[in-house]
């Protein structure tokens, strides 16, 4: 459990999981281990796990209301507002139980924002807004349920709540009017819904909005393009859970990394735009729902213009201009292509487009590349890699084609395979009907079943290529390459071959050259993985190459493989570093830690960068700066004795000592809180040899000596005191300590009686 602990503060949940699902195993019904378990599941985001586990801990702990405040959440994810509401209902019972009025009222807030007119919990919330004196709240809500009661015809007992409301306060306007409005036959306005709510509403239209259960098996009955837009609609309305999570309270270890990054880069940057960008979310998603796409447009294109940068709002945007500005959908979907979660649902919205436009080789090469994306995944993850490449000549075909009919005979027959709600049992069964092939063989595209191509014979000639230049016969083999291209010219493979050959030939300039040209190619196609795996191969013959690791960093950004462009960034900031380019290394680790907000380890990246960032000012000299870093490292390291140790030798050198004492108090405190005054010793000894010997500082470590039972210790350290203040003839001082060690009741007490008697005397005769 402490692991877990320890890794969870971390935020590496993955690690988390498996150290309390270990202390789980041990013993299966523990409650926190259990509610932990479900944390870190949920933090993983995979819902259904966390829900078992905050399910399973609610039986154990009937009593408990957190595991139904999490079971509340976890259901708002998923859409299931009725379940939500049951479950924030049973956690403000079992609040109300504990006598906690407080919380139970913010559960049954929850429930209202969910369902406004949920009668029982108006009517509980008056009774204790009542009992608690809050009148103006209890006659508020008294009226809510009088609302409630008349639309459902029950106009006797609406009267009666309204009556009651008046005789509680008298002098209430709101009561008065609506009495009035009830004797003179008038519909009372309807409850309101209170302040949050609407990103479990949204989430759940969202659900509604195809008719398709929620869970695993949510995208099954729609095709590639609905399910991209289903998968899109639920991205962006989770983004409307960030600012409540926030809101619930940050870690003092994300505020103190925070502090630095103002303005970060990222799916929602900027905290002063941040409420304006999930306010246009908010209603872009509402609008869509509501089938008002041309506001849903407008208020998406806000979130965009105010810092939104996710795959998701682009793909949104890409489907809903496409029947009204085409060159608008071109542009948004050549951006959503390139991530993977909708560069199947991308590439045939762009292959319609094509084929409306009769740009008939566009788009037979944009569906053959969507069927290469779909037969991907319907085969064993180890296959789907290769899969794609056998792909790849035949999406060239479709590029060098010129016979129209052919093309759209391509076209309508892939569209006929993809388009469908049942794709990938479609998939599935045309691929059982393939010849079988070896257990060691490469996989056979279901395109062998419709159409002829060059695909074996481009695929001969690489082979042969990759013969020869093991055999070191290199121009033989760039012959045969060059034959290659000419049967499938734009088939990039090929060109990847002939880099490899101009390199093997000492040519690295000209090779460096050749695979940045395909690497541009494949991230112009959409394929920005493939992009990736070649410019880190030209970072492993060209390291120093500033521009390609840039673009590799963009190309990971986009991806959102954020913990990969940061691990990229610390190689570009070494490499500037290495060059004594200390202001651009510098640089770029601030862009980095910006950047590290995005990453599920922000925590463990910032501590690394900001640790980076103070050694330069440190070289620099600029001691100041360094001293604010490793400040804000500590604030995210609370406990790590190293930093604490960094920060005091600062202050000693500018001439802190009253910041050194305090820093010295905030860590000795910190550990002594959380039942580690040993390491508190130890770091106060540790400090002792690194910086002068301040008076207080040995105190302190005699005090906590002293706590110890540690007597012999804490007298040496006072005696160490004692002399110190008795040589800069602080006599009183010197006679504090003195007295202090006797109280300690010292072996030697004798000694230290004639010394404290013999510093009175000469306090006497000053």
């Amino acid at each position: 459990m402490n692991q877990g602990h320890s890794a969870a503060w971390d935020q590496d949940w993955q690690k988390a999981a498996e150290f309390y699902a270990t202390a789980l195993a041990e013993f299966p019904e523990h409650p926190l281990a259990l509610s932990s378990l479900g944390l870190a599941y949920f933090e993983l985001q995979e819902f259904e796990r966390s829900l078992e586990c905050y399910q399973h801990a609610a039986r154990v702990a009937p009593g408990d209301p957190v595991p139904q405040e999490k079971l509340a959440r976890i259901y708002e994810r998923m859409g299931q507002l009725k379940e939500a509401a049951g479950a924030s209902l049973q956690a403000a019972e079992a609040h109300l139980r504990a006598r906690d009025a407080e919380r139970a009222i913010d559960n049954w807030t929850h429930v209202l924002s969910l369902f406004p007119e949920h009668l029982s919990t108006r009517q509980r919330l008056a009774v204790v807004y009542e009992k608690l004196g809050r009148k103006e709240e209890a006659v508020h809500e008294y009226i809510a349920v009088a609302s409630i009661l008349q639309r459902s015809g029950d106009l006797t007992r609406a009267m009666k709540s309204v009556e009651y409301a008046t005789r509680l306060m008298p002098e209430s306007q709101e009561a008065r009017f609506a009495l009035h409005n009830l004797r003179t036959n008038q519909v009372l306005p309807r409850p309101g819904r209170p302040k949050g709510g609407t990103g479990p509403v949204l989430m759940a239209s969202l659900r509604e909005m195809d008719k398709a259960p929620s869970g695993p098996d949510v995208t099954s009955q729609l095709d590639p393009i609905d399910e991209a837009r289903q998968k899109a609609l639920v991205q962006l309305a989770a983004l409307l859970f960030e600012q409540a999570d926030e809101a619930e309270g940050e870690t003092s270890a994300r505020r103190g990394l925070g502090a630095l990054t103002r303005g970060a880069p990222g799916a929602l940057s900027a905290s002063n735009d941040k409420a304006r960008v999930i306010l246009h979310l908010g209603q872009a998603i509402d609008s869509q729902t509501q089938g008002d796409e041309a506001q849903a447009i407008a208020e998406l294109e806000r979130a965009l213009d105010l810092g939104l940068r996710v795959p998701a709002a682009y793909f949104d945007l890409g489907l809903m201009y496409r029947p009204r500005e085409r060159e608008k959908a071109v542009r948004y979907l050549r951006e959503a292509v390139k991530h993977p979660d909708y560069a199947l649902g991308a590439s045939l919205l762009l292959a319609e487009i094509n084929a409306e436009d009769e740009n008939w080789s566009e788009a037979a090469a944009d569906y053959m590349r969507a069927l290469g994306l779909a037969d991907a995944e319907v085969v064993p993850q180890a296959q789907a890699e290769e899969l794609r490449r056998i792909y790849e000549p035949l999406i060239d075909a479709q590029s060098s084609e010129t016979d129209p009919a052919l093309l759209k005979n391509v076209c309508e027959t892939i569209k006929s395979q993809l388009l469908r709600p049942d794709w990938r049992a479609y998939l599935q069964m045309a691929r059982q009907n393939l010849p079988v092939q070896p257990a060691d063989a490469a996989p056979i595209p279901v395109t062998e079943m419709l159409l002829e191509s060059r695909s074996s014979l481009v695929v001969e000639a690489i082979g042969q290529v990759r013969r020869l230049a093991a055999q070191d016969k290199l121009q033989t083999a760039m012959e045969e390459a060059y034959f290659a291209v000419q049967l499938a010219p734009t088939y990039l493979p090929v060109h990847i071959e002939i880099g490899e050959l101009l390199l093997k030939e000492g040519r690295t300039e000209e090779a460096v050259k050749k695979f940045m040209a395909v690497a541009d190619l494949y991230n112009a196609r959409g394929e920005s993985d493939r992009a990736v795996r070649l410019m880190r191969r030209i970072l492993e013959i060209a390291p120093m190459d500033q521009d390609v690791r840039l673009r590799l960093i963009q190309l990971l950004t986009a991806q959102e493989k954020i913990d990969d462009a940061l691990q990229e960034y610390l190689q570009l900031a070494e490499t500037y570093y290495r060059q004594a380019e200390l202001d651009k290394a510098r640089q770029t680790y601030l862009t980095a830690l910006k950047v590290a907000q995005q990453s599920r380890n922000n925590r463990t990246w910032g501590v690394d960068i900001l640790t980076r960032i103070a050694d330069i000012d440190m070289q620099r000299l600029n001691f100041r700066q360094a001293l604010r870093i490793l400040e804000q490292i500590r604030t995210i390291q609370p406990d790590d004795p190293a930093v604490r140790l960094q920060v005091i030798q600062l202050q000693f050198r500018l001439g802190q000592p009253a910041a050194v004492i305090a820093e010295v108090d905030s860590f000795v405190n910190h550990m002594e809180s959380s039942g580690r005054r040993a390491r508190a010793i130890e770091f106060l000894n540790n400090l002792l040899t690194e910086v002068e010997a301040i008076p207080d500082i040995r105190r302190r470590l005699a005090d906590l000596y002293a706590r110890e039972g540690r007597v012999e210790e804490a007298v040496a350290q006072l005696d160490a005191v004692a002399d110190a203040y008795a040589e800069r003839g602080k006599l009183l001082e010197a006679i504090n300590i003195l007295e202090t060690i006797l109280a300690l009741k010292p072996a030697n007490a004798e000694a230290y009686r004639s010394a404290l008697d013999e510093l009175r005397k000469q306090s006497l005769r000053k």
